[in-house]
């Protein structure tokens, strides 16, 4: 974690570096507080957990809930998501963490510190540390350098602790071959799919709909709705009034050079050779050994998006590592000096810039252009209609939102403002057609009380005002209104039954010895088998249906049959063993890494989460009934 910190951090403003760096020591507490009654919120192994330090973890935890949900975020969700358990989980976690750490006898140096701290880009001028610029920051974000430093030694030591288990964790050979077994064996599977679309025949008496409608009724209540009557003031409504002046048009070229200049560019590609910007000497040189003999490539002749695709470390590399057109400030120096420097059709020597070394080939230069007021004519005239018709869309939307502040009814405001009134259908929380921003407009009606106009609503740079005129509540329909969408749904499950009790009956039957072949042919059902197929794939003729493809592969020789029929997209399957085969031993080299770490990250986190939960049930923690 402190490594991937500082990797980062060289890319972030002080202050959000900063607020980051603390935003961990938060979560994990402050330091450490006197042992008192008022203020407490809970304990653990003796060690007190203060109301200051949740405030803070709750309110930034809210903030990271409320950057990541935005709108979206209400009460309900809040509550759902269980910030108060999360912050005491968080903050019960640290204590029981750093406790272990001292029970195991970590501890971090006064070097140890010094040199994390010297780290912080934050805290660095040109690359290196800054004593002055160290308390700036944090008098900046009002911290005393003890308080930081408490933090920070805490945080060390977590990231040990951390290190300690993931350090202690194995994978073995075995496991990983078990695993690339368990991935890509093969298997292939008989199956009768009884598929309740199919069955007919179902008859249902009025008695039975009736019945299954009294049973059902609250799958057809009807959502509650709105009708509104409303204004809007949108500025397509007056783009066709507006004109622009040829004098206008003078002054705003004038007045706006810059926007009327295309700077040079030019358009390159690249190979990448990836070093670390404080890769040691012998690495730095050996990357650009690999440099000069893709240069030496590209030099002969050979095809340099070829190149690219075999040779760069940039993701760009599988399409030719093709740049496009930049402009010299959009890449880094010296890269874009030199790119700059070059002739169409040219190839440099290695650059080398922080990502590493680069051979660059110019493809073409486009020069710097002005347009000429004729040129930039229609261009301004565009800009200068729409933001007239905007501000004339606003300003009649504002007088009649004046205009409403003593108005009775919306009608009224419409005569006055010389507005046609717009009525709407019955809506739901989805809103009207017609509208820019129909959830929007939705809410604000379901807000509104009875007759009451609302206020402008701005959406989207349209205006609109409304009025609810009617309201109808959510009501269960009368059986006659929809009668038809009751017999529908009624038929559809009676089939859906009768399709699940064919498919018991055919796997009791295949299960007393029956043949698969004696149901080959017969209506309403459907017979096959699958080509061979791996957990993770589309199963050959039936999709990608993951519960089947789950039970399949626990099937064998020994047990041909599952327990149940499989429900699947298409109705009810009966599956059969068939046959399976083993993954090729001949892959494994390629996938081995990969697998190794999948297997090694799963069994850290698993080992972390027993050691936590074995100090919650070793630990004594006694916590408030307010922040339970």
């Amino acid at each position: 974690m402190l490594n991937l910190m500082r990797k980062n951090a060289g890319t972030w403003l002080i202050k959000i570096l900063l607020g980051a760096i603390v935003l961990v020591f938060v979560f994990w507490g402050v330091g450490s507080f006197q042992d008192r009654e008022v203020g407490r919120v809970a304990m653990v192994n003796g060690d007190p957990i203060m109301i200051e330090e949740y405030n803070d973890a709750y309110n930034r935890l809210l903030e990271q809930i409320k950057q990541r949900y935005g709108n979206r975020l209400n009460d309900e969700m809040l509550k759902m998501l269980q910030v108060k358990k999360q912050t005491m989980d968080q903050l019960i976690e640290k204590r029981l963490l750093l406790s272990e750490a001292k029970r195991l006898n970590f501890y971090v140096s006064d070097e140890e510190l010094a040199a994390t701290i010297r780290a912080i880009p934050a805290f660095q001028d040109n690359g290196s540390f800054d004593s002055r610029r160290y308390h700036a920051v944090l008098a900046q974000n009002r911290m005393t350098s003890d308080s930081f430093e408490a933090k920070q030694r805490e945080f060390v030591l977590m990231d040990k602790i951390r290190s300690f288990i993931s350090d202690s964790v194995k994978v073995s050979d075995s496991e990983v071959e078990d695993s690339y077994q368990w991935k890509n064996s093969q298997l292939k599977i008989d199956y009768v799919l009884y598929d309740p679309s199919l069955i007919t025949g179902i008859r249902l008496s009025e008695e039975d709909a009736q019945s299954y409608f009294a049973t059902h009724q609250n799958s057809y209540k009807t959502e509650s709705k709105r009708k509104a009557t409303y204004l809007q003031f949108t500025p397509e409504m007056y783009l066709p009034k507006v004109s622009v002046p040829d004098a206008e048009i003078k002054e705003y070229f004038e007045s706006n050079p810059g926007e009327f200049d295309t700077p040079k560019t030019v358009e390159a590609s690249h190979v990448l050779i990836k070093v670390d910007q404080n890769a040691d000497a012998e690495l730095v040189e050996k990357a650009k050994e690999k440099a000069l003999q893709v240069f030496k490539l590209a030099k002969e002749g050979k095809n340099f998006a070829e190149l690219a695709k075999q040779y760069s470390d940039d993701p760009g590399g599988k399409n030719g590592g093709s740049l496009g057109a930049f402009k010299r400030d959009a890449m880094v120096e010296p890269f874009g000096e030199k790119a700059f420097s070059m002739t169409p059709g040219e190839i440099s020597d290695p650059v080398r810039t922080q990502f590493g070394w680069h051979i660059i080939k110019l493809e073409k230069i486009n020069d710097a252009t002005t347009l000429t007021l004729e040129q930039a004519g229609p261009k301004i005239i565009r800009k200068l209609s729409d933001e007239k018709a905007k501000n004339q869309a606003y300003e009649d939307a504002f007088a009649a939102y004046n205009a409403a502040l003593n108005a009775e009814t919306l009608s009224k405001v419409a005569e006055t403002v010389k507005q046609p009134l717009l009525t709407t259908e019955p809506f739901g929380r989805t809103g009207p057609v017609g509208v820019k921003n129909p959830a929007q407009f939705a809410s604000t009606a379901f807000e509104l009380a009875p007759d009451a106009i609302s206020d402008l609503i701005d959406s989207q740079g349209s205006y609109y005002i409304l009025q609810v005129v009617e309201d109808i509540p959510e009501n269960i329909p009368e059986f006659a209104q929809i009668a038809e969408k009751v017999r529908a749904d009624l038929t559809r499950e009676k089939q859906d039954d009768q399709a699940l009790k064919n498919a018991k009956q055919c796997l009791s039957d295949l299960k007393s010895g029956k043949l698969l072949k004696e149901f080959q042919g017969k209506k309403d059902i459907k017979t096959g088998t699958t080509d061979f197929f791996k957990r993770s794939d589309r199963i050959p003729e039936i999709g990608f249906e993951r519960e089947m493809s789950s039970i399949a592969f626990g099937l064998s020789p020994e047990k041909k049959y599952p327990d149940e029929p499989v429900k699947g997209q298409k109705g009810y399957y009966v599956i059969v063993f068939g046959e399976r085969k083993a993954a090729d031993p001949a892959g494994l080299a390629t996938e081995k890494d990969q697998i190794s770490e999948m297997l090694t990250t799963q069994k850290q986190r698993r080992t972390f989460e027993d050691l936590l939960s074995s100090l919650r049930n070793t630990g004594k923690i006694v916590v408030e009934n307010a922040y339970l």
